[in-house]
C-alpha cells in the first residue's frame, strides 16, 4: 500500500524537475543573462546556460537514484 503513495510523489518531483527545466531555460530569463561580460573568461550567457544544466541533470539523478533505493529496499 505504501508504494501506491510514494509512487505519485516520485513522479510529482520529475514533473517540478521538469518545469524548473522550462523556467531556467525560458527566453526572457535567458536574455538576463545576454550582456556582452564574461565571468571566469565565458560570456555570461553561456556560463549561466552551462551552470542551469548541470543543476538540472544533478537534480534529475538525484530524483531517479533515490527512486531505485527504494524499490530496492522494498
Amino acid at each position: 500500500m505504501t508504494g501506491r503513495r510514494d509512487k505519485p510523489l516520485r513522479s510529482d518531483r520529475l514533473v517540478a524537475l521538469f518545469l524548473l527545466g522550462a523556467v531556467l531555460f525560458n527566453p526572457p530569463v535567458l536574455r538576463a543573462f545576454g550582456a556582452t561580460e564574461t565571468l571566469f573568461g565565458w560570456p555570461v550567457l553561456y556560463f549561466y546556460i552551462f551552470v542551469a544544466w548541470a543543476v538540472v541533470i544533478g537534480l534529475a539523478a538525484l530524483a531517479v537514484e533515490r527512486r531505485q533505493r527504494k524499490e530496492e529496499d522494498r
